[in-house]
């Protein structure tokens, strides 16, 4: 397909307005790299080997681990590469495979989401009948769901953009994505935009109504119950909101800069907001689970050895 495009490679303009500080900024994603890495795998061992972490929720967080170092793989190493190279191109090809990953990556990362709101809804609002409901089996069931969903169904759609002939080989971005690349292509794409509308419909819809009936849902539910009930509910969802509310800034930072002209901001806040939702969502959801989770807190405490100095540092305040 790759033969059919009047070009075989992409430039990544937005590198340039980077060359003067790019050694700075190659230390600065290797770093941030390295913390996707670490912060997602410390999760994924310490569910893994800690049997009493073998609930659906914290399954679910594993999957989201290994979400983070997804997207930030498929990212980071072809960033490094691209910014240390004088030309700043990068193939066709690889361009293309950025795109699947990056936009999968951000799909399975909503679809879990939603997923770990409707384990929320069955905890709070059906707490007898909570391991019943949530049997391994439906646990294996949504995980799967969760990823073979976005998998397939945006490689259904993005047989349309590899369809196209590229014309185009500049690109004011760090990274390809499948809006920029059909507006690099030749002739009419109107039929790929339309296509584009119903998949982002697809993508989206039942993600956003199983959180909002979710959530729905839980609301009702606290306006009945006791003062104590209500604390406890808070608990459970804030580390849940505050990934939810992480990614969505993410994605409308993305959606920003894709759909308007921000050409009039400065470098470094549009290099910022086209990173936010592929980066900070993988560093920030390991600390927001990681310190707001109890169980999960003291078993990574446990792993460093520090467990034993909280409880001194206790101790010596009382």
């Amino acid at each position: 397909m790759e033969n059919s495009s009047a070009v075989s490679s992409i430039i990544l303009e937005a590198f340039y307005k980077m060359e003067d500080l790019k050694y700075l900024y190659f230390v600065v994603f290797l770093l941030l790299y390295m913390l996707v890495l670490f912060a997602n795998t410390i999760v994924i061992f310490v569910i893994i080997i800690n049997k009493v972490l073998h609930n659906p929720m914290n399954y679910f967080l594993c999957n989201l681990a290994v979400n983070g170092i997804y997207g930030g793989t498929a990212l980071l190493p072809p960033l490094l590469g691209t910014l240390m190279s004088s030309s700043h191109e990068i193939s066709l090809a690889c361009c293309k495979a950025q795109i699947y990953f990056l936009h999968t990556y951000a799909i399975i990362e909503f679809t879990i989401l939603s997923v770990m709101c409707y384990d929320r809804y069955v905890a709070i609002c059906y707490p007898l009948q909570y391991h019943s409901i949530m049997t391994i089996k439906k646990v294996y069931k949504l995980i799967a769901f969760s990823w073979g969903y976005p998998l397939v169904t945006f490689a259904l759609f993005f047989i349309m953009t590899l369809r196209l002939t590229i014309c185009q080989n500049r690109l004011g971005r760090i990274y390809c994505l499948n809006f920029n690349l059909i507006k690099m292509s030749c002739g009419n794409t109107y039929i790929e935009s339309v296509f584009g509308l119903i998949f982002l419909v697809v993508y989206s819809v039942p993600q956003l109504a199983m959180t909002f009936y979710s959530y729905g849902y839980i609301l009702k539910i606290c306006f009945k119950a006791t003062k104590e009930s209500k604390i406890k509910a808070l608990k459970t969802c804030t580390p849940h909101l505050f990934a939810i509310l992480n990614f969505s800034v993410g994605c409308f930072f993305e959606i920003v800069q894709s759909r308007f002209d921000t050409s009039y901001l400065p470098f470094e806040t549009q290099l910022f907001m086209s990173l936010y939702f592929l980066i900070f969502p993988p560093i920030l959801n390991p600390a927001i689970y990681g310190m707001s989770v109890k169980t999960l807190r003291g078993n990574i405490f446990r792993l460093f050895g520090c467990e034993n100095r909280l409880k001194v540092g206790s101790l010596e305040h009382k």
